[in-house]
């Protein structure tokens, strides 16, 4: 039952699992590029997460469960100990806050470099990104990435298991699978990034294996209560030509729907669009849905909750929003009164550092924010 005075689902209590949300709404992974050059939390990650609480659920950034899988600098990590109690800090903020965190894990693939990470990045095939990459020294061309050998695909999906384990550790309720994006799974799906021969290349059924066998030892290592996917069907950012997209996902969403996972999530989801109904259709479990909101102009003035609410209406089980969250610490309270949203000050949206456009957004009432 809701008491929403305009019987909207976006502020309705729900459940994820075991796990109770006070609202629908989810905060999506967003790279700022705040974590130490060694990969570790700092304290002003922990105060800009628990500032954005009030979230139903906080998907944190994209962190990488292994130092050659890093895409960028200051990108936080999951792979040592140190990592596990930078990442303790914010998950004590949040809950002490109120909140609730998944967090994100994502291997680059060949979306990395040298400069940044120390190593040659490495992909499902020898194939390189189309167009430079930030590192610390500057924007460099991209390098041709090492093709994984069997037993690196082998180490790589126990390097995930590891940071899912560590996750846990660090006080994360559960551990999104980034399969989206263009980075290491969605490479292993794509034609244009896959050219293998082995059992990890070729036809759909062979292209999906590296990201089952990813999501499964990942389910094994902490359980299945505690994974979610992400997915972007046809989104082709990072020079992404998947070639058989309406292929693709429903193989590989059948493939998933009898693990027991906590969620699907599915980027710039159109509730118009066959393939979303068909992935809606398909899967029997949380459905959480990124909706369209015009990725490069401004967001619409309502923040996007008309696009949720045709989306719940579709069948989707909760919302996540990403450029509302950044600029909008108070979002949730923003979206339920109508309150015009800040604008995302994008001069410092990453590679910045520092305070400014991150934790300094002013929330209802107040002409500044107060660090938490």
């Amino acid at each position: 039952m809701t008491n929403n005075a305009d019987g909207t689902r976006l502020f309705e209590p729900t459940t994820l699992g075991s796990l109770a949300l006070p609202n629908r709404l989810v905060m999506a992974p967003l790279t700022r590029n705040r974590a130490a050059a060694d990969g570790v939390p700092t304290p002003l990650m922990a105060t800009y997460y628990a500032q954005r609480a009030s979230a139903g659920l906080i998907i944190a950034e994209a962190t990488t469960p292994n130092a050659v899988g890093q895409t960028y600098a200051h990108i936080p990590a999951l792979h040592t100990a140190a990592h596990v109690a930078g990442w303790r800090r914010v998950t004590d903020a949040v809950r002490e806050a109120g909140g609730r965190m998944f967090v994100q894990v994502q291997h680059g693939g060949r979306v990395g470099h040298p400069d940044t990470s120390g190593h040659v990045p490495v992909a499902p095939s020898p194939v390189a990104l189309p167009e430079d990459i930030h590192t610390p020294g500057g924007t460099r061309p991209a390098v041709v990435p090492r093709e994984l050998t069997a037993d690196e695909i082998r180490s790589t999906v126990a390097d995930f298991a590891a940071a899912a384990r560590r996750a846990v550790d660090a006080g994360f309720e559960g551990v999104e699978v980034h399969a989206a994006n263009g980075y290491l799974i969605h490479q292993f799906l794509a034609k244009n990034t896959n050219r293998r021969t082995d059992a990890y290349g070729g036809p759909v059924a062979h292209r999906i294996r590296f990201a089952l066998d990813v999501v499964r030892a990942v389910a094994e290592e902490i359980g299945p209560e505690r994974v979610g996917v992400r997915i972007s069907p046809g989104v082709g950012v990072n020079g992404i030509e998947e070639g058989d997209t309406d292929r693709i996902y429903p193989a590989l969403v059948a493939a998933l729907a009898d693990h027991g996972l906590a969620y699907l999530h599915v980027v710039f989801a159109d509730p118009d669009q066959p393939l979303f109904q068909e992935i809606r259709r398909a899967w029997p479990g949380a459905l959480i849905a990124n909706p369209v909101l015009g990725w490069g102009g401004p967001l619409p003035a309502d923040g996007g909750r008309a696009a949720a609410e045709r989306l719940l209406a579709a069948g989707a089980d909760l919302i996540s929003l990403g450029r509302g969250f950044l600029a909008n610490p108070d979002l949730v309270a923003r979206l339920r009164v109508g309150a015009p949203l800040n604008a995302v000050r994008d001069q410092y949206l990453m590679y910045t550092g520092g305070e400014e456009g991150y934790t300094d957004y002013p929330v209802l009432g107040a002409p500044e924010l107060v660090a938490v």
